[in-house]
Parts: C-alpha cells; structure tokens; sequence
C-alpha cells in the first residue's frame, strides 16, 4: 500500500525504493535561504521521476540515485504535487529587465542622483586600475 507521504526515516525511505516504480514521480520541497536570494520564494519543489531498479538490489533508481537516498538526504518524498509551492525548475519572478508596456520608468533623474551614479562608476573605475595584476 503506498502512501502520500515518505518520511525521512531509514524505513520510510527503504519503503519509498520498495514501492515506487520505473515512470513514478515524485516531489521533495526544498527550503531556500531569502538572505541570500531574498527575490525568491521560501519554498520551491523538485520533481523526479524513477527511471529503473538497481541491478543487483532491486530498489527505485532516478538515474544513478537511489531513491532511497533522495529520501534520507532531501527529505520527505511527496507522492502528489504540492499545491501553493513553485517547482524549483520553472523561471522566477521577474525583478529586472524592461518593464511591462505602460509601465516605464518616466520620472526624470535629478541632479544628486545622478551625481551619485557618476560617483559609483568613477570608484569602481579607480578600483579596477588600481587592482595588481596577479598573472605573473
């Protein structure tokens, strides 16, 4: 009887290798860290698909990963799709690039910004010429 659920236990996961076969998939929710990627979600999913049995023990394989392993070391194994959470595979939020029509930046910049600007490209330019060349 398989289960929704696969809990990352040494049980859990010899059951999971036992009871999923070759075309099965999977989802393990992966917790991401906002300090470094804040723009990201917190929580993404991954999916995986079994794609055979391990010739000499016979547990479910996803390439050359046991199942087993993906359960003991990512976590829960999810047998459905979980709702609410972005799969880790599909693009991101959009935080750059050209905006959408009707949405363009029309604002003129005023003098102190873009004094300011000027400055920052003129110390990143200094700190680059100023940097030994470290190749010899």
């Amino acid at each position: 009887m398989a289960r929704d659920v696969y809990q990352r236990t040494a049980s859990d996961a010899k059951r999971a290798g036992r009871e999923l076969k070759k075309g099965d998939r999977f989802y393990v929710v992966r917790s991401v860290a906002t300090n470094v990627a804040p723009y990201e979600d917190d929580r993404l999913y991954s999916e995986f698909t079994v794609t055979g049995q391990h010739p000499l023990l016979g547990g479910a394989m996803v390439g050359g990963i046991s199942v087993e392993g993906i359960c003991l070391r990512e976590g829960p194994i999810h047998l459905q799709r979980p709702t609410g959470i972005r799969n880790i595979a599909t693009p991101g939020p959009q935080v750059a690039g050209p905006l959408p029509a009707g949405e363009e930046f029309d604002r003129p910049l005023d003098a102190d910004e873009i004094a300011h600007l000027e400055k920052l490209a003129d110390e990143a330019r200094q700190a680059r010429t100023k940097r030994k060349s470290n190749w010899w």
